[in-house]
């Protein structure tokens, strides 16, 4: 993951949990600075599409992230770039796809969050939420037929994507089906700026879990501690042949739906609550107050952070964009299939 090159020497002794809570919170700090500057660019009319940052969630991505392995199927959401770090996306990607570099993992050719590398295990996003999760049990359910094990799919979703036909039909197969699923549920109080209680009647999300045969797990999505644990317990349970994991984590998005939102529809009394704190700062305060960490030390990775994400964008806007006189496109990669081939079949609006 990221290697430390500012200040090697450890502030204090050195220890498997001190190292795993490190890395974990400079990935966070990465994703937090790399979102900031997708904000940035998004207002100087530089990114087509949408901005949604992930701040105050980066600490249930991260883990989400953090839990799988090589094999494994990652399927991020629109807030999850603490995630896709952790599972191996580099700032370059993100970057190339937010600014429509023909360099770029989708060369320029879909949406800024619908990117991925399907062959590595990190699927693009659908826009429609809740639609992850059949797609993730497909890949699993493949994989069975085909005789593969030890391999987990993850998927990621907000409260409001629990209320989707998609999320609900999904579930209930993932559940008859026994299949290795995480799903690992944000809930950040609102669906947009629907707050919980118009969304759905349960006291909590986890109360689907049994319904659906799937194991629950309540985290703290404030503490990466508490996330780092859970999400990795339930991923561990699924990978062992315990079926289906829920993880609902109880956060608050620190910023609008997306950048042209200003969640006025926010109550004060919710951002003071204790599930309005910031994962990042808690996480400082936690490395301060175990000794993992000091001010500058602290200060240095945010800087080496900062140089990661201007380098990443420097290249990517000094890259070529699509040229439409040019571009082979096609909508499916099989060129074999397309109607237009010399010699295709005549399709059924060719009749």
């Amino acid at each position: 993951m990221l290697q430390g090159v500012l200040n090697p020497e450890p502030v204090n002794h050195t220890t498997p949990l001190r190292d795993a809570y490190v890395e974990a919170y400079r990935i966070m700090l990465l994703a937090r600075l790399l979102d900031e500057k997708f904000a940035s660019i998004y207002r100087a009319g530089k990114v087509h599409g949408g901005v949604f940052l992930g701040r105050g969630q980066e600490a249930l991505s991260v883990a989400a992230g953090l839990s799988l392995r090589k094999g494994d199927v990652f399927a991020p959401g629109i807030r999850d770039q603490a995630g896709r770090l952790a599972f191996g996306e580099s700032p370059l990607d993100a970057t190339r796809t937010y600014l429509g570099s023909v360099l770029g993992p989708m060369r320029a050719r879909d949406g800024n969050v619908h990117r991925g590398r399907p062959r590595e295990g990190l699927l693009p996003m659908i826009s429609h939420l809740g639609a992850m999760i059949s797609v993730v049990n497909g890949i699993l359910f493949a994989r069975r037929m085909q005789g593969q094990t030890g391999s987990v799919g993850l998927t990621c979703l907000g409260d409001g994507g629990m209320s989707t036909g998609a999320s609900h039909e999904a579930m209930n197969q993932a559940g008859v089906e026994r299949l290795p699923l995480v799903l690992v549920v944000a809930n950040n109080q609102f669906a947009y700026s629907t707050p919980n209680e118009r969304q759905f009647a349960c006291a909590s999300l986890l109360e689907r879990a049994p319904a659906c045969g799937f194991g629950a797990h309540r985290a703290d999505g404030t503490d990466l501690q508490d996330c780092l644990n859970v999400v990795g317990a339930a991923v561990s349970r699924a990978r062992a042949g315990g079926g289906p994991q829920l993880v609902v984590a109880d956060l608050l998005r620190l910023c609008g739906h997306g950048e042209h939102d200003d969640a006025s529809y926010i109550d004060t009394r919710v951002k003071l609550s204790p599930i309005g704190r910031d994962c990042l700062k808690v996480s400082e305060e936690r490395m301060l107050r175990e000794g993992w960490a000091d001010t500058t030390l602290l200060e240095a990775w945010r800087a080496e952070a900062q140089l990661k994400v201007e380098e990443a964008v420097n290249l990517a806007q000094r890259e070529p964009t699509p040229d439409p006189y040019t571009e082979t496109w096609t909508a499916l990669s099989t060129e074999r299939l397309l109607e237009a081939q010399p010699n295709a079949e005549p399709g059924p609006m060719d009749i």
